[in-house]
């Protein structure tokens, strides 16, 4: 194979690959607007000067200024790295402290890196019906995986007089962005400190100690 064909033959990989990093440099932009000025007062045309592309390119690869919220919201559950979470679940599977141990470290990480994208979302939920689907697919989403595992667990795992939707509201009540943010903020815990007493209220809070 000459040198020509062997760039045809990547040229597909080549095109992809910079489509995609163009929409991650897209996204980044937005976030960076979005923090600064906030999301009524950001334009598309804003984050495609910030981010160096044309005011097509930005509608071709999110379609509004909602599609690029969206996507911010993405880079968030990504930022937090889903995948090592369902690792550490699938490995402490006969354990549910530890299971709790890992789904505490998974929201840790995305308050820690991505705090400012959830309270943007949820802050403009209240004027827009569309970022209120946002934030509420998101919230979802998390109830959808503490009912996945709390439902793995034998019977007699959860504490006495706790049903499976109780439960999910109970972690729901003690790992959010307000607890978050007022143990980290206003309190001066670190991350760590915050990771360790949320694993140790889940499982006094949740499990059966019989």
């Amino acid at each position: 194979m000459d040198a020509e064909q062997s760039r045809r033959r990547y040229d597909s990989l080549r095109r992809t690959t910079q489509a995609m990093e163009t929409r991650a440099e897209i996204a980044r932009a937005a976030r960076r607007l979005f923090d600064t000025k906030g999301w009524a007062e950001t334009t598309v045309r804003e984050v495609a000067r910030e981010a160096g592309v044309s005011v097509p390119t930005v509608y071709a690869a999110y379609g509004n200024k909602v599609g690029l919220t969206r996507a911010v919201a993405d880079s968030a559950d990504l930022a937090a790295d889903a995948a090592q979470m369902v690792a550490e679940l699938e490995a402490a599977a006969a354990d549910p402290e530890r299971q709790l141990a890992a789904m505490a470290a998974y929201d840790r990480r995305l308050f820690e890196r991505a705090g400012d994208v959830i309270l943007l979302i949820r802050d403009g939920s209240r004027n827009e019906p569309e970022l209120a689907t946002t934030y509420s697919d998101g919230r979802k989403r998390g109830d959808e995986t503490r009912i996945q595992v709390f439902s793995s667990w034998p019977p007699g795992t959860l504490r006495t007089g706790l049903d499976l939707q109780t439960a999910v509201d109970v972690y729901a009540a003690i790992c959010n962005i307000d607890v978050y943010t007022t143990l980290s903020t206003e309190r001066g815990w670190t991350p760590d400190r915050i990771e360790e007493w949320w694993g140790q209220a889940l499982a006094r809070e949740l499990l059966s100690r019989t």
